[in-house]
């Protein structure tokens, strides 16, 4: 089944992996999250907490298509090899996931302003580590 997607794919013109297009959504507004709390954090401005919410949020919803798309690529590109980097990419993911979820529920409870940008600092060391082990991966090293 998979294999056939990527055939019809490229038979329209589209021979590229799925997953890398999809990174940036969830990667960048982790880096929103993080620097607006940061921002929150630093000047006790709440306007920027806001706005790390709704990044964090943004970032959920594209969690669950990236993931998709990367074990798409994971089992037409590895055929489904646990290589120690996907496995790590794998455990970053659920952790990121994890994460950005407990974030939602500190801004519904109304957390304080460090607390969160901790959770984020969290959120970025994950985000930085899925892009090295996928850029080791796909690159070499």
């Amino acid at each position: 089944m998979i294999e056939t997607l990527y055939a019809v794919l490229g038979r329209v013109g589209f021979h590229h992996p799925l997953h890398p297009g999809l990174t940036h959504i969830p990667m960048g507004m982790v880096m929103g999250c993080f620097f607006f709390s940061l921002l929150a954090f630093y000047w006790k401005k709440h306007v920027f907490l806001t706005t790390s919410l709704h990044c964090a949020v943004l970032a959920l919803i594209f969690m669950a298509p990236t993931i998709v798309a990367g074990l798409l690529d994971w089992q037409h590109l590895f055929a489904g090899r646990y290589l120690p980097l996907i496995v790590v990419k794998m455990v970053l993911a659920v952790v990121l996931t994890g994460l950005l979820g407990y974030a939602v529920m500190l801004h519904r409870q109304s957390a304080e302003a460090k607390k969160i940008f901790i959770v984020y600092a969290l959120c970025l060391g994950c985000a930085i580590g899925l892009g090295f082990s996928g850029g080791e991966l796909v690159y070499g090293g």
